[in-house]
């Protein structure tokens, strides 16, 4: 693998901008024995809670045309689980490690991060696409001043880890949800997380999803991230890791082209694991055939 694909992002090196998104690898040990994750510039953990969390009852996932429907409910062992047995297995592999990570409270956010900024991994991705108990349920990213507040609170328990936040689709304008990141002391954003969809069966007149609702994700969304990504980089002045249907090497220039430094690969994950290290590969082919030194010098570019 050539220099062209290296890319700093927050000051970390990543051996290419190609990253495994959230909730679609696992803890990336399921995937070791499919390919070698160490040919991934990342991987961006299931995300993460201060307790271990079942998630939703089945049903809970379906497929949708051009994408799918997951209710999964945030399952995961835990935050000291996933640092004492998750963790040393996915150190032995060569790719940067992101962790994912949420709370029902402020006070749950503030105690991950701080317990996660010890643990030796290289990145925090602050999922706040989620409903604050202690506020009627409100998600902490549909509300600007809660967006600032979380930001703001984690932030300042961080000595050792940059931290990106993702942000949520499901508002009017994300534009001032990625400005309040970036008040608040962000040092990157993710964007975008799924978008709220539903599906029902007219044979039994129930939701496919016990939940009712769901995210929806894959290339059906790929628009709305173009779009929410090229808004997020003409608002802030840190960087943007872009996400949404990500299928090949063409969707990752796109996405640089509006201005991600580095993209996360989701959904189409479950459809063959092969396709991030694909990815990589074309994509080195299309920056050497076209003589571009490196991805980074494509980077909000879009001409408009």
């Amino acid at each position: 693998m050539s220099d062209r694909l290296k890319t700093t992002f927050c000051g970390i090196e990543f051996k290419n901008p190609i990253i495994t998104a959230s909730g679609t690898f696992g803890y990336g040990l399921e995937y070791a024995k499919h390919i070698d994750i160490s040919k991934l510039g990342g991987i961006s953990v299931k995300g993460i809670s201060l307790k271990e969390a079942p998630g939703n009852p089945m049903p809970r996932i379906m497929e949708t045309t051009s994408g799918m429907l997951n209710a999964i409910g945030l399952q995961n062992v835990g935050v000291e689980k996933f640092i004492e047995e998750k963790l040393p297995v996915l150190r032995k592999y060569d790719t940067k490690v992101i962790v994912n990570f949420w709370g029902k409270t402020l006070d749950e956010y503030v105690e991950v991060a701080k317990i996660l900024d010890e643990a030796d991994v290289d990145m925090l991705e602050m999922n706040i696409s989620c409903p604050n108990i202690k506020e009627g349920g409100i998600a902490f990213g549909t509300d600007p001043k809660m967006t600032f507040e979380v930001t703001s609170r984690v932030k300042k328990v961080l000595k050792n880890k940059p931290l990106m936040v993702k942000l949520s689709p499901n508002v009017t304008d994300i534009k001032v949800f990625a400005k309040a990141c970036e008040d608040a002391g962000a040092d990157a954003i993710s964007a975008i997380n799924t978008l709220l969809g539903m599906a029902v069966n007219i044979h039994t007149r129930k939701p496919y999803i016990s939940n009712v609702t769901g995210g929806l994700s894959g290339p059906a969304i790929k628009p709305v991230a173009v779009r929410m990504v090229h808004e997020t980089f003409k608002t802030v002045k840190i960087p943007v890791m872009g996400i949404g249907g990500i299928s090949n090497w063409q969707d990752i220039v796109e996405f640089a082209l509006v201005g991600a430094s580095a993209m996360q690969v989701g959904t189409v994950n479950f459809v063959d694991p092969q396709i991030p290290l694909k990815i990589i590969d074309e994509l080195e082919s299309y920056l050497t055939a076209n003589k571009i030194d490196n991805l980074s010098l494509l980077t909000g570019t879009v001409k408009i």
